[in-house]
């Protein structure tokens, strides 16, 4: 007895329809948990992504599957005699790519991790006020270094700051990321020259491009 392409299309769209639920499940519980709905966008529109393409798919089945109950189904009828072999193949890659993503839980279930798996915003805004507050403050205790006649203790605020500065920027771009990015600026750095002698008041120059 052969299988008729509906019958495939049918249970694969099934299987589909079950891993993208669950994907979007995934996705969306550990954010509401963490109060990210609405912080975090990204994480919301991959999970509403997934929850409309499970309904697509879902939507196929139950319309095919009608007639077989004695429902008069004008859709699920004329869908069966539409949906040939071209589409239940695509259905078996569809349904076989769903089963494998799950099948790979267990070796990388930080991915289903919906917070982890997008990061925090308030993190990093979080760390690029502790940046700025880091840098600035140690540009001011150098600054007014320097106007005591402190060379020393100028010296030590600017250290402290590169050093926090360097340990904050880490941290924001990771160990992985920090090694394949190209870390050379896009522009060179402007650097003002001194003002001319006998106008103390004159504004810095900035160099010709």
């Amino acid at each position: 007895m052969s299988v008729e392409p509906w019958v495939v299309g049918l249970v694969c769209n099934t299987v589909i329809a079950i891993a993208y639920l669950l994907i979007s499940t995934a996705i969306v519980v550990p954010l509401a948990r963490s109060n990210q709905l609405r912080t975090n966008p990204l994480g919301a529109a991959t999970a509403a992504i997934f929850l409309t393409c499970a309904v697509h798919h879902g939507a196929h089945s139950v319309h095919m599957l009608l007639p077989s109950f004695g429902l008069d189904d004008v859709q699920g009828l004329a869908m069966r005699t539409a949906w040939g072999w071209p589409l239940a193949l695509w259905d078996v890659v569809g349904a076989a790519v769903g089963v494998y993503y799950w099948s790979q839980r267990r070796q990388y279930s930080s991915l289903m991790e919906g917070a982890q798996l997008f990061q925090d915003l308030r993190q990093r805004e979080q760390q690029a006020l502790e940046l700025n507050d880091t840098v600035l403050q140690g540009l001011v205790v150098a600054k007014m270094a320097l106007d005591l006649d402190d060379p020393a203790r100028a010296q030590a605020a600017l250290s402290s700051s590169i050093d926090s500065a360097s340990r904050i920027i880490t941290d924001l771009l990771g160990n992985s990321a920090s090694q394949s990015l190209e870390l050379v600026r896009s522009a060179a750095a402007e650097i003002l020259k001194e003002p001319p002698d006998g106008d103390p008041t004159a504004p810095p120059e900035r160099p010709a491009p």
